[in-house]
């Protein structure tokens, strides 16, 4: 069973084959964290309890027969507000009474195969039986308020899942005010914080520091996740590598504001919380009502950096994205939005379909200006009906024809905006988001619908079915292009108007839901202005998603290689585009490292330039596989290093490998040996392009040798892409 209760001990155990995860029912029924890290065979790890002495003005329970134990330093499995812990806690209720006084308390446990769905919300899944579930309620006897606490297991995986049902059973109504999805105390801050930052256009940058005495913390109030942090941290021991040592990576299962907080106390001891933003939270809770936390991912790694990523890429691909896209071969698109913008007509598109079927590329998307009266961004986002002043034929012609040369067609929205210059506006400008007085900001010329409204959801469902449902539809680009300001619904009572911004998220995943359960052959990608909402709980909808606006290959870098400490390869949505400082071979190796597709003007390739498009169209099916499913290694990262950016796949039966480097700018010595991960030292690897034969251990300890290539005077934005194939 990798879920076990030590009875005499009080010790509950969760355990897959390389990771442990341990905590124990304490004197009084307190709830205390144990152990997170490698697996250990043990039962009785009771004495992980203690962390030190403490002092005189930690409060102590005169119940507890245990010298060494308080609330204060104790490491706890969920803790609370104002009952003897005076760190940040996860949970904080306020009361009928009014203060916010919490304290819950071990009642009852239950150990089960499979996993529960949560309601509302995206949430990893059981796959072939592989999980088993530990629920574990706990009560505070005043208020009545109920935790249960749930945790999943997945038997492939170093791999724990967690989130928290809070349930009123009390007499009398209270309000959450803090209500952290999970809690993760470890024994030392001999770690260092890492996360990616960034901004439009510049997303996920990665950055890491040593842990600090005090509060850390990274978050969201936008509304959304947002471009400047994302719903990511990893604690990495001190001495931790890309290939090496102990790594605790954490992500969010969610697509609002969130939290990830990290308290070191006076012990040496850090604290993490990772949940929804408490800032502009509150949830009233009615006696029998309850409320269900987003889903918490915890990934252990002791093979560094790289193995925790690799964990995350393969987990998320089994066991959350639900598309039958996630491993069905994707189409090879090209996107009309760089090519034309708003300037298009039926026939122009047609045009670029036809040049584009020529050059192997398998799907037209037609980009933002099909509805309404839409010829730029000021105006008709709410009208989503056929602009046939631009498609003079309709979309259904247009469709045809394209669908007649043998290309797929897909089609852009922004379901969840409203510009003021709208039919839609114009008929029920309360469906904007706006509190009751204030100004209403304006972003991009639009305002954001009020999600939370069940009429707004279903009028923008009927609009869109309508579309899709009469037309030939292949894939959906869903764009969120600005963020929440004034956060207010007309229709949320004064009690209940703390709810709004997860009750927005809630009803976004409510259309999504309706979208994908009614067009389920749709393969629907994820933009919020690049990768603002770059989270798991779209990946939970959408296979992939638009990684950044700038599709400039050296800007590119960073952003992918952020990207990839914990979202998988194929989820990175990455174009060749027009637009670069770089040559056309530097922009596709680049772009290989994501989904793939061309945002360009097809028609002004020249031969030369469509020639080696067409070679990199071979190349895109050639690869597939061993970059949509093989291990990612990142090998020179572009953030530490500012000439060099290396990285590489490897199959999973390590019989390919794929290496790439890109030159930033030039550095003193490009050509020194480079060493390669993650092969079979027992293999032997044959150079595709020049045929010579390299032993694994060869590759791996004494490099690959780039002397021979030619980087050009300078190597400014030049690259090499090297593939093997082992004997």
């Amino acid at each position: 069973m990798p879920i076990t209760f030590d009875e005499q001990h009080r010790i509950f155990k969760l355990d897959t084959p390389s990771f442990t995860y341990a905590l124990m029912i304490y004197q009084e029924n307190y709830l205390t964290h144990l152990y997170c890290g490698a697996r250990i065979p043990d039962t009785d790890l009771s004495y992980l309890i203690y962390r030190g002495r403490f002092s005189s003005l930690s409060p102590y329970n005169t119940k507890v027969d245990d010298p060494f134990f308080s609330a204060d330093i104790t490491p706890m499995e969920y803790p609370t507000n104002g009952a003897g812990d005076f760190r940040i806690a996860a949970l904080s209720v306020r009361n009928a009474n009014g203060d916010a006084v919490t304290d819950i308390r071990y009642v009852s446990h239950k150990i089960y195969d499979g996993k529960p769905a949560l309601p509302g919300l995206p949430a990893t899944f059981d796959r072939d039986g592989k999980a088993q579930t530990l629920e574990i309620e706990a009560l505070d006897t005043v208020t009545g308020v109920k935790a249960v606490l749930l945790y999943t297991i997945f038997e492939d995986y170093p791999v724990l899942a967690r989130s928290v049902r809070l349930e009123n059973t009390g007499n009398a109504p209270v309000v959450l005010e803090r209500a952290y999805s999970a809690c993760l105390d470890l024994p030392t801050m001999d770690m260092d914080m890492v996360h990616f930052y960034g901004r439009w256009n510049k997303e996920n940058t990665t950055v890491r520091h040593p842990l600090q005495h005090g509060i850390q913390s990274i978050q969201s109030k936008r509304g959304m996740t947002g471009p400047n942090h994302n719903p990511f941290l990893a604690l990495a021991k001190s001495s931790a590598t890309e290939e090496t040592g102990e790594v605790w990576g954490m992500n969010l299962v969610y697509s609002g504001n969130f939290a990830f907080d990290v308290e070191v106390d006076t012990q040496g001891c850090p604290r993490v919380l990772m949940g929804i933003n408490p800032t502009d939270f509150r949830w009233h809770l009615e006696p029998g009502e309850s409320f269900q936390s987003p889903e918490a991912v915890l990934v252990y790694s002791n093979t560094g950096l790289g193995g925790m990523s690799r964990t995350f890429h393969h987990f998320y691909l089994d066991h959350l994205c639900r598309s039958q896209w996630t491993k069905k071969k994707r189409p090879l698109l090209i996107n009309s939005w760089e090519a034309a913008f708003f300037d298009f007509d039926d026939d122009k598109l047609v045009e670029f379909a036809k040049e584009a079927k020529e050059l192997g590329i398998e799907m037209l998307v037609m980009d933002d200006g099909w509805f309404g009266d839409r010829n730029d961004d000021h105006r008709a986002l709410g009208d989503w009906y056929v602009n046939e002043k631009k498609l003079k034929g309709g979309l259904s012609h247009l469709i045809e024809r394209v669908n007649a040369l043998g290309v797929k067609f897909g089609i852009w929205y922004e379901p969840e905006m409203i510009n003021p210059d709208s039919d839609l506006y114009r008929a029920h400008p309360d469906w904007a988001i706006r509190a009751k007085g204030r100004e209403h900001s304006i972003s991009r010329y639009q305002c954001v619908l009020d999600m939370t409204r069940q009429d707004v959801r279903d009028n923008i469902f009927q609009q869109m079915y309508d579309v899709i449902s009469k037309n030939n539809i292949e894939y959906i680009k869903w764009d969120c292009n600005r963020h929440i300001t004034e956060a207010a619904s007309a229709v949320l009572p004064p009690e209940h108007q703390g709810e709004f911004f997860h009750r927005y998220v809630l009803g976004v995943y409510d259309l999504m839901d309706r979208i994908t359960t009614a067009f389920p052959h749709i393969l629907l990608e994820n933009c919020s202005s690049g990768g603002g909402r770059f989270d798991p709980g779209m990946l939970y909808f959408s296979p992939q998603i638009w990684a950044s606006d700038n599709t400039d290959p050296i800007e590119r870098l960073t952003i992918q290689f952020g990207a990839s400490l914990c979202y998988p390869i194929p989820s990175l949505g990455a174009h060749v585009s027009a637009n670069s400082r770089a040559s056309l071979k530097t922009r596709a190796a680049v772009a290989m490292c994501g989904t793939f597709g061309y945002e360009l003007d097809p028609r002004k390739l020249t031969e030369e330039e469509r020639d080696i498009v067409r070679k990199q169209v071979a190349d895109y099916h050639k690869y597939y596989d061993l970059i949509h499913y093989g291990d990612f290694y990142r090998i020179t990262s572009p953030t530490e290093n500012p000439f060099l950016c290396d990285w590489q796949f490897v199959s999973q039966d390590k019989k390919e490998v794929l290496f790439t480097r890109v030159v930033m700018r030039h550095p003193e010595n490009m050509y020194l040996p480079l060493c390669l991960p993650g092969l079979d030292p027992e293999k032997f690897y044959t150079d595709e392009e020049t045929g010579k034969v390299y032993s694994g251990a060869l590759l791996m300890h004494g490099g690959l040798d780039l002397s021979s290539y030619d980087f050009g005077e300078n190597g400014d934005g030049t690259s090499i892409v090297k593939y093997f194939v082992a004997k």
